[in-house]
């Protein structure tokens, strides 16, 4: 019975993980009235020029390594997580350190994200740049910059 609760924990955490992760990498960046992400909009609604688009390509593909690098790491961290739980079966000292490793490893992605966002706001021209902060602020809080 004892590996059946095991495996339940795992599955819960998995879960867990999962819609924290697909939480913050889809809709922490996704206008809430529309269902376009930031990633659409600098590409579509920017008229980017070509050597803009060379760049953000090179942004976003050194991204993604980055990305996957930290999702693993945050996974690793969870499957972490699920051991202490099984060993401790409470909110013990081991527990306790394996969720601040968790949270480390999502603020780790999420600083990353971040990160990202401004390199991407970087390459863009100030009338851009405008375009750009309205829809971060509105990505972020529902709500668009006056």
């Amino acid at each position: 019975m004892r590996i059946g609760a095991f495996q339940f924990v795992i599955a819960v955490l998995v879960a867990l993980a999962a819609g924290c992760i697909g939480a913050f990498a889809i809709g922490e960046w996704r206008e809430v009235s529309h269902s376009q992400t930031l990633h659409n909009f600098v590409h579509e609604e920017l008229d980017l020029d070509a050597s803009q688009k060379e760049r953000l390509e090179q942004l976003e593909t050194r991204f993604a390594v980055e990305r996957n690098e930290l999702e693993h790491s945050l996974r690793a961290a969870n499957a972490r997580l699920a051991v202490a739980m099984d060993e401790e079966h409470e909110y013990g000292p081991k527990v306790a350190a394996a969720i601040d490793d968790v949270h480390g490893r999502m603020g780790d992605l999420q600083k990353a994200t971040v990160d990202h966002v401004f390199a991407m706001r970087a390459l863009l021209t100030p009338k851009q740049k405008a375009q750009f902060d309205r829809q971060v602020s509105l990505s972020l809080t529902g709500e668009a910059d006056e």
